[in-house]
């Protein structure tokens, strides 16, 4: 019988500092994240230097209650993993260097981690993957649509060429004057809104699986100059609506489309805006049409958590992929 693995997960990309420990890849033991969504507001996005130097105050302490809250210590640890980018590059560092710092005193496996793989194996917390599977990823800073045919396989079918979905969000909040991060208060008030506005929809090329919201962020910009010289006044509600209307049918068109043409035998979503009230009941609602089983993880695996870093690390290490401690910081790292 084979023995089980225990893989402590450590995330610093952005501005949550998280340290799990995940057992065999698909059961969480302990899951801790401090927010600095706070210390970002008043600036409407996250400042890079802020957020290193909260990731320096937090690292121990959420690595400590990681373990308190596990009821293990260092003797049943496997391997560490850590996300080695994308993301900030200062942010990434702190991490990477408490995990090289772990691993050599510990004298334990040092494993790096994609971000983005995170995000996909976040889902195989919930459930195991059928492959070939399409993950469409939606956050802040990516949206992507990722084709698996097995473990630690990935290959990039379609990727955003300018403004990602999260980042369309914010730029469309802050002309709403709605608090950081956009995403959650465009979902709210679009829910009260009505979708009375024609928005562009960029489709692309006939066969692309590729986004862009860049021109639909600069259409809804000048819809509220355009109303604001003119004395008109526009419902902040319908303008979401119609905003979010614009996103999510084109996010749902291209997955549903995706994965029929690569016959998938499953759909996952994964990032922050996959905790977006309405593109999951549009995907909901686009794959109940088909046969093809989608899977949506649980709201707190959404967002930046070091479960899914240690989820996807399992499977970097059940594969022998092992890190030395000249890791470092790829801020740009392709999946």
């Amino acid at each position: 019988m084979m023995s089980d693995t225990y893989i402590l997960g450590i995330e610093t990309s952005c501005d949550e500092t998280a340290v799990a420990i995940i057992k065999n890849g698909r059961e969480i033991i302990s899951n801790v994240v401090a927010s600095q969504i706070d210390s970002h507001k008043r600036f409407g996005g996250v400042v890079p230097e802020i957020a290193s130097r909260h990731h320096v105050e937090q690292i121990t302490l959420v690595l400590e209650e990681a373990f308190n809250e596990s009821g293990l210590n260092w003797n049943d640890i496997d391997a560490i993993a850590v996300t080695e980018g994308p993301g900030l590059v200062g942010a990434l560092l702190i991490g990477v260097n408490a995990a090289k710092a772990l691993a050599y005193a510990k004298n334990k496996p040092l494993v790096g981690v994609h971000h983005i793989a995170g995000h996909i194996y976040a889902n195989r917390l919930e459930e195991e993957f059928q492959f070939p599977l399409l993950a469409l990823i939606v956050s802040g800073g990516h949206t992507e649509l990722v084709l698996m045919r097995e473990h630690g396989h990935y290959e990039v079918i379609g990727e955003t060429r300018d403004d990602a979905a999260g980042e369309a969000y914010d730029k469309v909040a802050r002309m709403l004057h709605l608090p950081y991060p956009g995403g959650p208060h465009i979902d709210r008030l679009a829910a009260r809104g009505e979708v009375s506005i024609d928005f562009p929809r960029a489709w692309l090329e006939e066969d692309s699986f590729d986004f862009s919201f860049s021109g639909l962020k600069s259409a809804v910009i000048n819809k509220i100059h355009n109303a604001k010289q003119k004395g008109e006044s526009l419902k902040e509600e319908d303008i979401a609506a119609s905003f979010q209307a614009s996103v999510i049918d084109v996010l749902a068109t291209k997955t549903v489309k995706a994965a029929k043409q690569y016959q998938v035998k499953q759909v996952i979503v994964a990032g922050g805006v996959a905790a977006n009230k309405g593109l999951r009941e549009e995907l909901e609602a686009k794959f109940t049409e088909t046969d093809i089983p989608l899977l949506i993880p649980p709201l707190k695996l959404c967002t930046d958590n070091a479960a899914m870093i240690a989820a996807a690390g399992t499977i970097n290490y059940q594969q022998g992929k092992r890190s030395g401690l000249e890791l470092n910081a790829n801020p740009s790292l392709q999946l």
